[in-house]
């Protein structure tokens, strides 16, 4: 997660919890209704001047927009981690490896990194969404 997507889903949700248009914010806070939509969706990087300038029209303290963030952000962190040391299953040998994948499986498969990211996609053998069969060659 990006500080901007962070950032734009607290102000979000601080306008939303009040009922409040983004007409009506932007409006108090002497932004363009175009800019603080922008802002929202995490597309455009908010200045100081302007986070100070938003968070004044929504009546929250900017420190406090700012810890609900970096809270959102250690999350995320904390979760990208779990997922990278769970083990996931290869169904090929019927094994568990770890989910960045083994050294041994790198080197295997011809990569002299072994910070190399696997991805693997998971598809139920022989099924398809429609659970239609599937000539597997």
């Amino acid at each position: 997660m990006l500080l901007r997507d962070a950032l734009g889903e607290t102000l979000r949700d601080a306008r939303t919890r009040q009922n409040r248009t983004l007409r009506d914010v932007s409006h108090a806070a002497n932004v363009s209704l175009g800019y603080l939509s922008e802002v929202e969706r995490g597309r455009k990087e908010a200045s100081s001047e302007l986070l100070a300038s938003i968070c004044a029209a929504l009546e929250v303290q900017l420190h406090d927009v700012l810890n609900t963030v970096s809270a959102a952000l250690s999350n995320d962190q904390a979760h990208a981690e779990l997922l990278r040391s769970q083990p996931v299953a290869d169904h090929r040998n019927g094994s568990l490896q770890p989910a960045g994948g083994s050294n041994k499986n790198n080197v295997k498969n011809g990569s002299k990194n072994s910070n190399d990211a696997v991805l693997r996609i998971v598809v139920p053998y022989g099924k398809t969404r429609g659970g239609k069969e599937v000539a597997l060659a």
